[in-house]
């Protein structure tokens, strides 16, 4: 059975107080929406139909074009929004799954259950239900003597009677396709609002003596809607939760899930140690067996294995196998550290490549430069890359050696196994295998082509 999805994303957002469309707003680092639109697709559904109202162009430009738009003009309700992507789907599945824009914890396994009774039942209807105490305003399902559904009755007429029902509709469902089209058009309105209620179809059905199926859970989080911050910190507790226990699961260690905090795009190697207050963001992979943090922030980069990450802040960069940074480091965009990389405490890194087996001291900077293999950058060095105007790179040779508190004043190259001298303010190229200080710095002698490594400063 083929089968469509429409996700209902138009509603206004008025109590999330924000400029920006409530369906835009991140969860564990992806847009609300893209949680459903994911689940859709990993179900199998196509196509997938996206009822935008508020915010529609903010909303497209960042939904893209993996799904079709049906925009909901009128505010009208969850029936005269589905009604929108009629023409969209009709004649194009057998089953429509309808879902919400703002329910992203909905699990894909969840919902592989209720389409699973739907094809197997085949009813006009298949809801989601959940047994909860806290009642969410959602509507009540009444069974009958036999346990089939009677009526959903919403929370605002319901009697005392009524409201003490614990079994709740989610408001999520799998529907015959040609059926619901057919019907949709003769769902009531309901005032006083004047609006029309997907829910109403369910009392359609029941009316005609057509069977409505029921998938009951009792994980109140998966269903539990955003309509506030306080709605968004919660369901961001629920999924981090769930991604943190995926990753142990996998064999990461996480010292202390509730202060770790790992986005949903994020992958990370078994054998590694995330330690508390680490925030892995974007598309940040990493290897096995490394030592992530405490108090660490990865955002888009990749670190290989073997890696140790203290203290420290690493953006868009990209660090080889077992190399060391930190504490209180910082990678910024364009940084990338070749394998078995000492960056020391303090240090800074941007647009630089650091070859393997370079040791960088502490409190230095080194930015638009290029590192030769084993060189050694002594504490306090720096690279003055910007005039200005523009930004000018420093090329280091292998083997190098750059005394503490060194600047090198861009644009300017350093030759191979070169040593500066503490202090020195480098303004012109220096030769390989020399030995330059002073302010300026000035070749003083060449050195010996076997001169031994240095350990760092």
């Amino acid at each position: 059975m083929r089968l469509a999805a429409v996700i209902l994303a138009a509603g206004e957002g008025t109590r999330m107080k924000s400029s920006r469309p409530k369906v835009l707003h991140p969860v564990c680092g992806v847009p609300m929406v893209l949680w459903s639109v994911q689940s859709a697709k990993e179900l199998g559904a196509e196509p997938i139909v996206l009822v935008v109202g508020n915010g529609a162009e903010a909303v497209k430009e960042v939904v893209g074009d993996q799904v079709l738009y049906a925009l909901q003009a009128q505010r009208l309700g969850t029936g005269h929004a589905t009604l929108q992507a009629r023409e969209l789907l009709q004649g194009r599945a057998e089953v429509v799954l309808v879902l919400y824009g703002d329910m992203p914890n909905l699990r894909v396994e969840t919902l592989a259950r209720l389409y699973a009774l739907h094809r197997e039942r085949k009813p006009a209807i298949t809801l989601l239900s959940v047994l909860s105490e806290d009642s969410m305003g959602f509507g009540r399902v009444v069974r009958d003597e036999a346990g089939r559904v009677r009526e959903i009755v919403e929370e605002a007429v319901a009697t005392p009677e009524i409201l003490a029902i614990k079994e709740l509709n989610c408001g999520v469902y799998c529907f015959d396709a040609e059926w619901l089209w057919a019907h949709l058009p003769l769902v009531p309105m309901t005032q006083p609002k004047g609006e029309y209620y997907l829910t109403d179809t369910v009392g359609l059905a029941i009316k005609e003596g057509r069977p409505v199926e029921v998938v009951t859970i009792t994980d109140v989080s998966e269903v539990q809607g955003i309509n506030n911050r306080v709605h968004l910190a919660r369901s961001e507790r629920a999924l981090r939760e769930r991604i943190l226990e995926r990753l142990m699961l996998e064999g990461v260690t996480v010292t202390d899930p509730a202060s770790t905090y790992v986005e949903a795009s994020v992958r990370v190697g078994r054998d590694t140690v995330i330690h508390p207050n680490t925030y892995l963001q974007g598309q940040t992979v990493i290897g096995e067996r490394c030592t992530i943090g405490p108090n660490s922030l990865v955002r888009d980069t990749r670190i290989g294995d073997d890696c140790q990450v203290l203290f420290s802040v690493l953006e868009e960069a990209v660090v080889e196998h077992r190399v060391r940074i930190g504490p209180f480091a910082h990678l910024r965009p364009g940084a990338h550290l070749g394998d078995e990389v000492h960056m020391g405490n303090f240090g800074e890194v941007k647009n630089a490549y650091l070859a393997p087996g370079v040791k960088m001291g502490h409190f230095s900077y080194v930015g638009d430069a290029h590192v030769g293999e084993g060189a050694n950058i002594g504490a306090g060095v720096v690279t003055c890359n910007y005039d200005g105007r523009r930004k000018h790179r420093t090329v280091i040779g292998e083997g190098a050696f750059i005394g503490s508190g060194a600047m090198l004043v861009a644009p300017v190259k350093v030759g191979r196994k070169a040593k500066i001298g503490a202090g020195a303010v480098v303004t012109h190229d220096v030769p390989d295998l020399t030995l330059a200080y002073g302010v300026p710095a000035r070749p003083q002698r060449r050195l010996d082509d076997e001169a031994e490594d240095h350990e760092p400063e």
